[in-house]
């Protein structure tokens, strides 16, 4: 067996792209999205029939904010709904990145993108909302938990944000790995092997942590940079991986080894639990995970702003 191969019977395979074909032809259970893979893949010719039927559904709302903001929601469902039709599990979509440190902003914006899978005939078990790990995107997480939507929360850097997710009680949690690397390789000027990627090395931690004390919350592995990253976690609840990433998998034959196993982990204890001061100082204190969610929010910001001009271009058209 290759790689993917073997990842696949411990692992399960997420596929991080917007992009339809490359779902098709690689089969993951599962695909995560986010603004700036849906703007790629909104530019691309063969998925003008999507972009046309969400401008068309935005046109039928009565002011100019409410077009903009439909055409937005409709397009990521869109896309969503027809990555459903590849996959047999879920698809992660994203709210509105602007949104991050408002949380009945986030409750309402959800609740309107769960509103129209429901309009384009699907249901909700098969939709994790996906929100970035701000205090305010954990405690709307909470919330809709509550009302069963389960949600992804994303651009996730410091083992308080995962202790948090997992005492909201949230679905899954998507841990960055890459985006971790890229930032201790500027600050120290060196590379790292995978086996001391301060990337990888956070997954471990909240996994283990998760497993030894009995959290549900899923752990998806996010933003790889080289497959070494993939190989080094082989045995996570879930990793989302790239297209190219998948295929290089696809093309090595070397023994995979599991590395990550809740039978290898002893029982431990809990942590204290969080409150929003604490919460706040001990994200603070990282200064690799403050500067990685402050400059994520930032970028899918300004790509969802990309996105929205070229719908509004669209619905002025």
């Amino acid at each position: 067996m290759n790689q993917l191969q073997q990842l696949q019977k411990m692992t399960t395979v997420v596929a991080d792209t917007g992009d339809i074909a490359s779902i098709a032809r690689l089969k993951p259970v599962d695909a995560t999205t986010n603004p700036s893979l849906i703007l790629k893949a909104a530019s691309q010719p063969e998925y003008a029939a999507l972009i046309e039927r969400a401008v068309s559904l935005a046109k039928t709302e009565a002011t100019p904010d409410a077009r903009r903001r439909r055409a937005l929601t409709e397009t990521a469902v869109a896309f969503g709904a027809e990555i459903l039709t590849h996959i047999p599990g879920l698809v992660s979509t994203e709210v509105d990145a602007r949104l991050s440190f408002d949380t009945m902003g986030t409750v309402h914006e959800a609740r309107r993108v769960i509103a129209a899978y429901a309009a384009a005939g699907v249901p909700r078990e098969r939709i994790l909302i996906k929100i970035a790990s701000t205090w305010e995107g954990i405690r709307a997480a909470e919330l809709l938990e509550g009302e069963d939507i389960h949600c992804n929360l994303t651009l996730l850097f410091s083992f308080a944000q995962a202790q948090a997710c997992a005492e909201a009680c949230v679905t899954l949690i998507s841990p960055f790995v890459g985006r971790i690397l890229d930032w201790y390789k500027k600050a120290e000027g060196r590379n790292y092997t995978a086996e001391e990627d301060p990337g990888v090395k956070s997954v471990a931690r909240i996994y283990e942590y998760y497993k030894s004390t009995g959290v549900k919350t899923v752990v998806m592995g996010a933003s790889f940079r080289n497959t070494g990253e993939i190989t080094q976690l082989a045995g996570c609840d879930k990793l989302t991986i790239s297209p190219a990433l998948l295929d290089e998998l696809a093309t090595n034959t070397a023994v995979l080894p599991r590395r990550l196993d809740p039978a290898r982990i002893d029982s431990g204890l809990l942590l204290p639990r969080l409150d929003e001061k604490a919460f706040r100082w001990q994200h603070n204190h990282d200064a690799m995970a403050t500067e990685k969610l402050a400059e994520g929010i930032r970028l899918f910001a300004a790509d969802l702003v990309k996105l929205e001009n070229m719908l509004i271009q669209k619905l002025e058209g």
